[in-house]
C-alpha cells in the first residue's frame, strides 16, 4: 500500500524523499498547482519574489549538510546576518544575528529540487484521513501510513478530533499573515536586506527581494501584523492602501509602486512552540510540519526528517 503524505511544502516532501530512499514506496498529494507550501513566489513577468519565508537559518549538523548541497548546486546563498529594525517608524540598532540563507530562485525551488523524483500528485484536495484496523485511509484509499504536513488547523478539519492525531491539533492557534509584494520603477529606499518592524499598527518585517534575490530589482516585501491580517481575512486586497503607504513612509519612499500583490496566509506561524519534532501513534497517521518545534524553515525539514526515520523503522526499512 505505501505511505500517503499530504502536503507538499518543506516536511512533507522532506519526509516522502527520505521515505522513498529507504524503499518505502510514497506518493504525496498536494491540493495546491505544485509544491512549495509556505515557501511559496509570487512571480511578476517571470520574476520570482519570496511572500512566505523570509529567509532561513541553520543550526543543526543535518540541516547544515543538506544547505551546503544546495549551496554547492547554487541553489541557496548566503545573504545577511544583520537585519535593521525600526521601533515605530524609527530606525533603531542594527540587529546582528545568524548568517540568514536566500534562494536565487526563490524558496520553494528547494522544496521542488527535493520533489523532483518523488510522485506529487497536485491539486488532489482530501476531505478526510480516518484510522483502521487494517491500517488508515485517505478518503475511504488504504496506506501503510498517512503523513499530515500542514498547519494543525487544516490537519484538524481531516480528522476526527477523538483520535490521538486529531486531538493533538484541536484547538492549537496559528496567527495569520499578509504578504505584500511590491514593485517599483526605480530603488528609492537606504539600503537594507530586511528589516524587523516592532510596535507598528501595520506592518512586522520588511525585506528587499532585488537584495535577497541579488539581482537589485526594485521589489519590497512586507508583512503584516497578525492584527491587519485578522481585519483583512474576507478581502486581503483592502490592505494593500495601508501597507502600501506603510511601507513608503517607514523606507521614506516617494514614489508609488509600479504594481502589487497580496497574499493571504492564514496560517503563517503557530502561537507557541512544542518539544516533540513530530507525531506518529500506533494508528499510523502522523503529523509534521513547522508546528512542531519552533517556526522556522529548519524545524519543518527536520521534522519531515525525523519522522520518516522513525516510519520507515516501523515499516521494516
Amino acid at each position: 500500500m505505501g505511505v500517503i503524505v499530504i502536503g507538499a511544502g518543506i516536511a512533507g516532501v522532506t519526509c516522502a524523499a527520505e521515505l522513498a530512499a529507504r524503499g518505502v514506496d510514497v506518493t504525496v498529494y498536494e491540493r495546491a498547482r505544485g509544491a512549495g507550501g509556505r515557501l511559496a513566489v509570487h512571480r511578476h513577468d517571470g520574476r520570482p519574489a519570496d511572500i512566505g519565508a523570509a529567509y532561513f537559518t541553520v543550526s543543526d549538523d543535518r540541516f547544515d549538510a543538506r544547505v551546503r548541497r544546495w549551496r554547492d548546486d547554487g541553489l541557496v546563498r548566503g545573504w545577511t546576518d544583520t537585519l535593521a529594525v525600526f521601533d515605530g517608524t524609527g530606525r533603531g540598532a542594527d540587529n546582528p544575528g545568524p548568517l540568514r540563507f536566500a534562494a536565487p530562485a526563490g524558496l520553494r525551488s528547494l522544496v521542488t529540487d527535493t520533489a523532483r523524483d518523488l510522485v506529487v500528485r497536485t491539486g488532489r484536495t482530501v476531505e478526510r484521513v480516518r484510522p483502521g484496523p487494517d491500517g488508515p485511509t485517505v478518503d475511504g484509499e488504504r496506506a501503510d501510513a498517512v503523513v499530515l504536513a500542514m498547519p494543525d488547523p487544516q490537519a484538524a478539519r481531516l480528522l476526527d478530533p477523538d483520535t490521538p492525531a486529531g486531538a493533538a491539533v484541536a484547538g492549537r492557534e496559528w496567527n495569520p499573515v499578509l504578504a505584500l509584494t511590491a514593485g517599483f520603477a526605480v530603488r528609492d529606499w537606504p539600503r537594507l536586506p530586511a528589516a524587523f518592524v516592532n510596535d507598528h499598527p501595520v506592518l512586522s518585517l520588511v525585506a528587499d527581494d532585488g537584495d535577497r534575490r541579488g539581482d537589485d530589482a526594485p521589489v519590497l516585501v512586507a508583512h503584516s501584523t497578525g492584527d491587519l491580517a485578522r481585519a483583512h481575512d474576507a478581502d486581503p486586497a483592502g490592505a494593500v492602501p495601508a501597507m502600501t503607504a506603510a511601507v513608503r513612509e517607514l523606507l521614506g519612499i516617494t514614489a508609488e509602486p509600479d504594481w502589487t500583490h497580496v497574499h493571504r496566509w492564514r496560517f503563517a506561524a503557530p502561537a507557541g512552540t512544542r518539544e516533540q519534532t513530530f507525531h506518529l501513534d500506533d494508528d499510523g497517521v502522523a503529523l509534521a510540519g513547522d508546528g512542531w518545534g519552533r517556526s522556522r524553515v529548519q524545524t519543518a525539514w527536520l521534522s519531515g526528517l525525523e519522522l520518516a526515520g522513525e516510519l520507515a523503522g516501523r515499516l521494516g526499512r
